[in-house]
C-alpha cells in the first residue's frame, strides 16, 4: 500500500519520484550528521511547493541516504520510553501559518510540513519535538479569518466533528487521518518528535451532534468522557506521541484562585484514568503529557500521570537552572521544564533574552543525561511582526496580507532581515548542542 507521504504528492498532482535538493545548500546548519535550514525567513520556506519541503527533508535526513521515493517505513527517533522528560518541546502555530485567501483560512497542515526542515531535529542525547496548536475545529470561526481585534479564539474547540478546516487540505482526495500520518512521518524522517496542544476546561469544549445544536462537554457525563479519550487516541495512533494540557495546574481543583480557563475540569482521579487510558487504548506507552504549570507538587503531577510541565524554574538564570536540573536528575518519570516562552506571551522580549532562555534549556546541566525539558513558541525560532505576539496569534486569527495573496500573509506575518539573523544566532546555539 503506498504510504502517506506519497499519497499526499498524489494528492496533489505531484508525482512520486524525488530528486535531491540543491535549494538548501544556501542554508544549512550542520552538525555532524545532524542538518537542519537556518538563516532563514519562514516566507521563504512556506513559498515552496510540499514536493519541494519533502525532497528538502529526504535530502538532509541524519542517515545521509537519498531516497529516490519516500519510504514505507519511517520510525520515530527512539529516545526510550521516557523520552518526554528531557525533549524540548516547540509549539508552532499551524493556524497563523496556514494558507489565507481573503477571509479563508486553510491548509494549515502543508504549511506545517513546509516549515518543518527548519525546525533544529532531535540531539544525541534528547529529543525536540513539535507541537501543533491546532488540531481540532474551533468553535467560533473555524476557517476563517478577522481583523486583528475580533476574537477567534483557538482554546474553544469542538469535538466529535473531525478535524478543523484551517489545517486540513479538503479540496484534495486524501483523508485527514492520511494528512496527519504524513506530517508524522515527515517530521520523523526529519528527527523530530510531533504533539498537539489539547484543552480540558468544560465550558471551552463543544461536542457536535448531527442535525442538533452542539452541546456542551460535560465531565460528569461518561459519554463525553468516553469521546474525550477516544478523539485523543484516533490521533495517537496517526502517529502523535504527545498532549499538551492546558490549564493542567488546575485538574482536581487545585489551585483554583489563579484558574483562568472557563468551566469546570476534571477530578485529579478521573483525569488519572483518562491519561492512564489512552496510553493503553493506543498501545503507546510512551506518550508524553505535558501540563501547563502542572509544577511544584512534583509528586502530584507525577502521579496524575504527566511526564513534565511547565513555569517552574527562571528560564533567565543558568544558574538556577543547572542547580535543578542536578537536583531533578534521578527523578526520570517527571520533571518540571524550562519556558522560554509561552502560548500567552504578549511579545516585548527581546532577541538577547530568548537566546539567553535557549541557552539555559540547551546547556544548563553537568551531564547531557540530567537535561531538563523546555518549551518554546514558533517566536522563540522565527520572531513575530512587532504589533503582534504569540498569545495574540492564539486568540485572534488575523490574515497580514496586502494583496489577498497567502504569500503577503507569510512575509508580514514575521520579521524581517532581523529574524533572519536572530534565527541564524538561535541555529548556532542548537548547533553547539546537536551532538551533547
Amino acid at each position: 500500500m503506498t504510504n502517506a507521504v506519497n499519497k499526499l504528492l498524489e494528492s496533489l498532482g505531484e508525482n512520486i519520484n524525488l530528486k535531491p535538493d540543491t535549494w538548501s545548500s544556501n542554508y544549512l546548519c550542520v552538525s555532524g550528521f545532524k542538518k537542519w535550514i537556518c538563516n532563514i525567513l519562514p516566507s521563504e520556506l512556506l513559498i515552496r511547493s510540499v514536493k519541494q519541503a519533502v525532497e528538502t527533508l529526504v535530502t538532509i535526513n541524519e542517515s545521509g541516504e537519498f531516497y529516490n521515493i519516500f519510504p514505507d517505513n519511517i520510525q520515530t527517533p527512539n529516545y526510550g520510553d521516557k523520552w518526554g522528560r528531557s525533549a524540548n518541546y516547540i509549539e508552532i502555530n499551524n493556524r497563523a501559518i496556514a494558507e489565507m485567501y481573503g477571509g479563508r483560512t486553510k491548509n494549515g497542515i502543508l504549511s506545517s510540513i513546509k516549515i518543518l526542515p527548519a525546525i533544529p531535529p532531535s540531539a544525541k542525547s534528547w529529543a525536540n519535538c513539535i507541537i501543533l496548536s491546532q488540531i481540532f475545529p474551533n468553535i467560533y470561526g473555524d476557517g476563517y479569518n478577522k481583523a486583528p481585534w475580533e476574537e477567534n479564539s483557538i482554546y474553544g474547540i469542538k469535538l466529535n466533528s473531525g478535524y478543523s478546516t484551517n489545517i486540513i487540505d479538503f479540496e484534495i482526495t486524501l483523508t485527514p487521518e492520511e494528512q496527519f500520518r504524513a506530517f508524522n512521518d515527515l517530521a520523523h524522517i526529519h528527527g523530530l518528535k510531533t504533539g498537539f496542544r489539547t484543552v480540558i476546561s468544560a465550558d471551552q469544549i463543544k461536542i457536535a451532534k448531527p442535525y442538533e445544536e452542539d452541546i456542551t462537554f460535560n465531565w460528569n457525563n461518561p459519554e463525553h468522557q468516553e469521546l474525550f479519550i477516544d478523539e485523543h487516541v484516533k490521533l495517537i495512533n496517526l502517529g502523535f506521541e504527545a498532549v499538551f494540557i492546558d490549564s493542567a495546574k488546575h485538574i482536581g481543583g487545585y489551585d483554583m484562585e489563579n484558574y483562568t480557563g472557563v468551566g469546570a475540569l476534571p477530578g485529579y482521579e478521573q483525569m488519572q484514568y483518562i491519561l492512564y487510558e489512552i496510553r493503553r487504548r493506543s498501545g503507546c506507552q510512551t506518550i508524553s503529557f505535558a501540563g501547563e504549570k502542572s509544577t511544584g507538587d512534583f509528586e502530584r503531577y507525577r502521579n496524575l500521570g504527566l511526564t513534565t510541565g511547565t513555569a517552574f524554574i527562571p528560564p533567565d538564570n543558568y544558574d538556577k537552572v543547572k542547580c535543578w536540573s542536578e537536583k531533578l536528575k534521578y527523578n526520570k518519570d517527571y520533571a518540571p521544564g524550562v519556558e522560554v516562552s509561552n502560548d500567552n506571551d504578549e511579545g516585548g522580549r527581546s532577541y538577547e533574552e530568548r537566546l539567553n532562555r535557549i541557552n539555559s534549556s540547551l546547556f544548563a546541566y553537568e551531564y547531557p543525561s540530567d537535561k531538563l525539558p523546555s518549551f518554546m513558541q514558533m517566536e522563540d525560532l522565527f520572531p513575530l511582526r512587532y504589533d503582534t505576539n504569540t498569545h495574540h496569534l492564539m486568540m485572534t486569527n488575523p490574515s497580514y496580507s496586502t494583496d489577498g495573496t497567502p504569500q503577503s500573509h507569510w512575509e508580514n506575518l514575521f520579521t524581517k532581515e532581523d529574524g533572519r539573523n536572530y534565527n541564524s544566532k538561535a541555529g548556532e546555539l542548537f548547533c553547539h548542542a546537536m551532538n551533547l
